[in-house]
Parts: structure tokens; sequence; C-alpha cells
């Protein structure tokens, strides 16, 4: 099927979307996982959550700022537009995340699948009703060695991602024109 040039445009909002999404929950920068959704949407994430997308995001703002570091890849982002103002769409998220349990640390490879009911309402698209299936997930034992020190050779000099307002794509540098530049 062909698109139109505003289906297109409509295509690439939903995707900002949905990539909003889980660069919000990487960051925890819940303003962020709040802007995917309209007021009254519903989220069912995979049964271990259904209800209110705003009790949803109410619990995320709880739970992501503490949260260990974790890096959602949206993939293989599908959407069908039903009408001019419904879409209904599909995208795998792909996570990996470093967990702490009582048996020690170990890293998780997760994949889920998001089917969502985009609705564009007052000219915005947004998650009216999302339903997450979890696919598969695979736990390992920290191995962290950067390449036996080949890409990172002393990690005291490295720059790691953070949570929001720590992390560097907050900080006021990105915002400045060349010669104006602040301190990182």
């Amino acid at each position: 099927m062909r698109l139109t040039v505003e289906q297109l445009l409509d295509r690439q909002e939903i995707e900002d979307i949905l990539i909003g999404y889980a660069r919000g929950a990487d960051r925890a920068d819940v303003d962020l996982i709040r802007a995917a959704y309209h007021p009254d949407a519903i989220e069912d994430h995979g049964g271990v959550y259904v209800g209110p997308a705003a009790d949803y995001v109410a619990l995320m703002a709880k739970i992501l700022p503490s949260a260990p570091l974790m890096s959602h890849l949206c993939t293989n982002i599908s959407v069908e537009f039903v009408e001019a103002d419904l879409a209904v769409t599909e995208c795998y998220f792909l996570t990996f995340s470093r967990r702490e349990a009582e048996s020690g640390s170990f890293d998780s490879l997760t994949m889920a699948r998001c089917v969502d009911r985009f609705e564009r309402r007052d000219g915005a698209w947004k998650i009216a009703h999302r339903r997450l299936a979890w696919e598969w997930n695979h736990e390992m034992p920290i191995n962290e060695t950067w390449g036996r020190g080949m890409i990172i050779p002393d990690m005291g000099k490295a720059v790691r991602g953070a949570k929001k307002p720590d992390d560097i794509l907050y900080g006021a540098w990105a915002r400045q024109r060349s010669g104006e530049e602040i301190a990182a």
C-alpha cells in the first residue's frame, strides 16, 4: 500500500513517540513517557500491570529514578492506518539491563512486543491503548571488560550513561551554538 505524504508525516510522528517512550524509560524522564499517552489511555504491560496509563506513569515515576541503567531499543516498527485518525502499531523493544538480586548481579536481555492503538486527537497522535507481550528473556553473569580493555583501557576516564538530569543528554552544552559552549 502506498502512503500519502500526510500518512508519512503521521508515521514519523508515531515513531518519534515510540522512541521517545524508550528514551523516557532509559533516562527516567517520566515526562517523555507521559507524553506518549492520551490522558484516558489504557496500559496492559503484559499482565504485569493492567489499568489506566496515568497510573502506570505514576508508578514509573517512583520506580525509574532508582532503577538500574537500561537500554530499550525500539525496532521493527509497523504502522497500519485504519482510519485517518486511527492507527495500529507493532514494535519490538529489546531491553538490556543490569540487575541486582540476592544471589548477585546479572545482566538481563529481554524482548517484548507492543501493539498500540494510536489515535489522533486535537491534531496529536498518542497511544490510546497499549498491549505488551513478553517474547523472551536471557540472563547472564556480568562480564564487562570493554573488549578486554581494547575499547576502553581506563574505565576511570569513561563517561557513563545516567538518569535525568545527570545524563549527557540533558546538559546545556547540547543546546548551545558553537563558540558559545559552556562547561559540561
